[in-house]
C-alpha cells in the first residue's frame, strides 16, 4: 500500500466487502419494506369493518372484565376476524387497560378500532324513562320500578326513607320531582335518577318562582308547587291552565275554599275506586278543599313547568268558578248561579 493512500481517498474497498455490503443493504431494504407493508396490512384489517349482524349486536362489558375476554367472545361470534392484531394494538397504544365498563351497541360498519374508541371513552348505550306530568310519587316510583335495566334500590324503602336518601326539605316527597324524560344507562341506580329529577325540579321551581308576576298570591315557593300540582290535575287544555290558576288564586286571596275533586281524590288514596261520591266530599280530611280553606299541606301530583308558570302567573279576571265541559276544557263563570247552570249544562245532564 502507497502511503499517503487514504489521505489522497483512493483507497478502493476489496470486490468481496463491496458485495457483502450491497447484499446487507437490499437485506435491509426488504426487511424495512416488509415491515411497512406488514404494518399497513394491520392497520387496514383493524380499520376495515367487522361482520357486525345487519340487526346489530349489545356488548356486555361487565365490571373488572378484560380486553382478552371481549376479544375472545367477539371472535366466538365470528365478528372480530384476526383477534391477535387487535391484543396487539390495544397493549402497544396502553388502551388495553383503559376499558370502561358497560353495555356497547355494535352495528354493521363498525372497524376493531372504532370498537377501541367507544370502549376506551366508555360510549355506553342508554335508555329512556318519562316521568309523566300529573303523575304522584308513588305513580314514578313504581314507574322506575319496572325499568328492567335499571339498578333497583328503593324497593323496600319507605317513603320517610327516601326523603333522608335524598335529603329533601320536606316531610313528603310528593312534588318534588320534576316530570320529565329522563335519559340512563345499564346498572344505574334508581335513587340517582330521582336526585336528577329532584335536582331539575328545584332548578326550575326556583327560576319560575324568580319570575313570578305580581298577581301571585302563594307566598312560598312550595305554596306555588302546591298550587300548580293542583292546576295541572284540574286542566286537559293548555290555554286553560292561567285561568284555572286566576280562578284559583282570587279563591285563595278572598278566603274561599278552593273546592276542587282531585285534592279529595288524593287524599282518599288507594281506597278511592274511580267514583267520586258526596260522603267523599263531605267527609273531613286535610285534603278535602271542600270542608278546609286554603291550599292543602303537599302537592298532589308532579306538576310540570306549564302548571309551574301558570300558578306564578295567574290569569285576571272576575271568574271564581270552573266546570270541566267534558272533553278537557272548562267553562268559567263569575257567579254561583252561573256556574250551576253551567253545572247543569255539562255535568248533570250528562
Amino acid at each position: 500500500m502507497r502511503a499517503g493512500a487514504f489521505a489522497r481517498g483512493d483507497y478502493a474497498l476489496p470486490s468481496n466487502v463491496k458485495d457483502m455490503s450491497l447484499r446487507l443493504i437490499a437485506i435491509t431494504g426488504v426487511v424495512f419494506a416488509v415491515g411497512l407493508s406488514g404494518l399497513g396490512y394491520a392497520w387496514w384489517r383493524l380499520d376495515s369493518p367487522m361482520s357486525v349482524p345487519e340487526s346489530g349486536m349489545v356488548l356486555e362489558v361487565p365490571r373488572g372484565r378484560g380486553l382478552g375476554d371481549i376479544v375472545r367472545e367477539l371472535e366466538r361470534a365470528e365478528v372480530l376476524g384476526e383477534p391477535m392484531l387487535l391484543r396487539a394494538y390495544a397493549r402497544v397504544t396502553g388502551t388495553d387497560r383503559q376499558v370502561m365498563a358497560g353495555e356497547y351497541a355494535l352495528e354493521v360498519g363498525l372497524t376493531p378500532l372504532g370498537l377501541m374508541d367507544r370502549l376506551t371513552r366508555g360510549t355506553v348505550m342508554s335508555y329512556e324513562l318519562t316521568i309523566a306530568e300529573g303523575w304522584r310519587f308513588r305513580d314514578a316510583l313504581a314507574h322506575l320500578m319496572g325499568q328492567p335495566k335499571l339498578q333497583i334500590t328503593l324497593d323496600e324503602e319507605s317513603e320517610a326513607d327516601i326523603v333522608g336518601l335524598l335529603g329533601l326539605e320536606h316531610a313528603h316527597p310528593e312534588g318534588l320531582f320534576f316530570p320529565d324524560t329522563y335519559r340512563y344507562t345499564a346498572g344505574m341506580r334508581d335513587v340517582d335518577v330521582l336526585r336528577i329529577a329532584r335536582d331539575r325540579m328545584r332548578d326550575v321551581l326556583k327560576s319560575e318562582w324568580e319570575a313570578r308576576s305580581d298577581a301571585a298570591v302563594v307566598a312560598t315557593p312550595y305554596e306555588g308547587l302546591i298550587l300548580a300540582s293542583i292546576v295541572e290535575k284540574e286542566t286537559g287544555v293548555e290555554g286553560d291552565r292561567e285561568l284555572i290558576a286566576g280562578v284559583l288564586s282570587r279563591r285563595l286571596y278572598r278566603g274561599m275554599r278552593l273546592q276542587t275533586d282531585p285534592t279529595v281524590i288524593y287524599g282518599l288514596g288507594e281506597s278511592f275506586d274511580g267514583n267520586l261520591t258526596r260522603a267523599h266530599l263531605e267527609a273531613d280530611g286535610p285534603y278535602n278543599t271542600y270542608r278546609r280553606s286554603g291550599l292543602p299541606p303537599t302537592p298532589i301530583g308532579l306538576p310540570g313547568r306549564a302548571s309551574l308558570h301558570a300558578a306564578l302567573h295567574p290569569a285576571a279576571g272576575t271568574e271564581l268558578y270552573y266546570v270541566s265541559r267534558g272533553d278537557g276544557s272548562s267553562q268559567f263563570s263569575d257567579t254561583l248561579e252561573q256556574h250551576e247552570a253551567a253545572v247543569d249544562r255539562y255535568q248533570r245532564m250528562r
